[in-house]
């Protein structure tokens, strides 16, 4: 096995690496007896959606959660909800292998949390018995292509859920996505996603700022997850073809939706986000697999998705090693820029006229971290009852990653009422530790050779 030092927490730390200046005002920074242009918020407040970030969730009902998904995110994600709330007892967990269920199970008794060896499942179905099991809230960290069915069974259950990103591959894992969320909210239920920058305190007073207006009108965007390798596992002695997919999930597409899906999403959706969750007319796409050493997807992917008005965002993601690195985005105005990596916003001169202050937060809160702050989100809507769904936001988000991915993989403009309404599928028809057809997956090469 090989593994890249840059996990999912560590690449938080790029966007905080600038000084605290606090906000700058404007006037401090126009020219004598220049009259500063008036500033016409892109929506008003209550149309928007700006999360409460206290450092702990409010007490209340005692609730039970279950796990899906036992791996590292969702031994991380269950230990991130043990942080942020009280009353909190996890009650079952589920993972298609052994191992790894026991392995949570051991971490969690550390953490004096003793699951029940009769509410620990192991199997494809281990979902619907940990659901099924009387919890109140579920964590949904199976590998992607599986989530919409699992999000689909807790809603109907009544379970609230939290939904590691990205939540669909493919088109009809997208459908089903968006149809679940419309019942997940008419039966009031909570649904927070794993994209945590929604819950990172810079990242929300930025956009606040922009709905604001202080960038003027949105003209267009660029974002990037460029990284070294990710990890993979090699095939180990008696691995069936199935085993070895799944517990190297990430580096095929069938289950993780290549890597534009599983983690570039992040970055488009940051950018769908303070753009208003407008849908992107088309993409045009490239991308290549160069040094991948195991599955089928590509190495780097670079999309130019057009939206609504002529603005463009440009999407950049890359995972090769020896290579410059960028994890971050940008948004343009047409009166200023916010960059996401000094988390501060720019007049069209390149002065600062927005800055997020560090030492204002710290001095109010003490906890920052995004991935416990959207879970102390999830718990505070679930005690108080109100319904609050992310997973349309996210499944939008996770469709965008598809169609610029599909874009590349075929050489081919993808319109998004093309791609939203395709028959893709990745889900195979059969679910069964053993042999698979390997030939069907395979790198794919855009264009023809004529």
């Amino acid at each position: 096995m090989s593994e890249n030092k840059m996990d999912r927490r560590s690449f938080l730390g790029t966007s905080a690496k600038i000084g605290v200046v606090g906000v700058v005002g404007g006037s401090l920074l126009a020219s004598c007896g220049k009259k500063e242009p008036k500033i016409v918020p892109l929506r008003q407040p209550g149309e928007y959606y700006v999360p409460e970030l206290p450092d702990k969730a409010i007490d209340g009902k005692e609730l039970k959660v279950g796990v899906i998904g036992c791996g590292g995110r969702g031994s991380g994600a269950v230990m991130n909800l043990l942080t942020a709330a009280d009353g909190i007892t996890v009650t079952a967990l589920g993972d298609t292998f052994i191992d790894r269920l026991v392995s949570l199970k051991d971490k969690l008794k550390e953490k004096d949390q003793i699951v029940a060896d009769d509410h620990c499942f192991i199997g494809f179905d281990a979902y619907k018995k940990v659901i099924d099991s009387g919890v109140d809230m579920v964590i949904v960290a199976t590998p992607p292509v599986f989530r919409p069915t699992h999000f689909q069974y807790a809603t109907e259950k009544g379970v609230h859920s939290f939904l590691e990103k990205p939540i669909a591959v493919d088109a009809k894992g997208y459908r089903l996505i968006m149809a679940t969320a419309k019942q997940a909210e008419a039966k009031g239920l909570s649904v927070v996603c794993g994209t945590q920058r929604h819950h990172q305190r810079p990242y929300v007073e930025a956009f606040k700022k922009i709905q604001e207006g202080m960038i003027g009108e949105i003209t267009g965007g660029n974002v990037y997850w460029n990284q070294g390798m990710l990890w993979y596992r090699e095939r180990q002695k008696g691995w069936s073809d199935m085993e070895w997919m799944i517990r190297d999930w990430v580096n095929w597409k069938w289950l993780s939706g290549d890597h534009i899906v599983e983690q570039h999403v992040h970055n488009i959706d940051v950018f769908n986000w303070m753009n208003g969750y407008k849908r992107p007319v088309k993409a045009t796409a490239f991308g290549s697999r160069q040094r991948r050493v195991t599955g089928d997807q590509y190495d780097f992917f670079s999309v130019d998705f057009e939206y609504e008005n002529g603005v463009h965002l440009h999407s950049m993601c890359r995972q090769i090693n020896g290579c410059s690195n960028n994890v971050s985005e940008e948004v343009r105005g047409t009166k200023g820029y916010w960059k996401s990596a000094d988390e501060a916003i720019y007049d069209l001169n390149g002065n600062v006229i927005w800055k997020f202050d560090w030492d204002a937060s710290k001095a109010e809160f003490s906890q920052d971290d995004p991935y416990v702050l959207e879970h102390v989100d999830w718990v505070n809507h679930i005690r108080k009852g109100t319904a609050h769904i992310e997973a349309g936001e996210c499944g939008m988000s996770s469709l965008c990653g598809v169609m610029g991915r599909e874009a590349a993989y075929t050489g081919q403009t993808i319109e998004w009422d093309a791609i939203s309404a395709a028959e893709l599928d990745y889900l195979p028809e059969k679910l069964e530790i053993g042999p698979m057809d390997m030939t069907k997956y395979t790198v794919q090469k855009p264009g023809s050779e004529e």
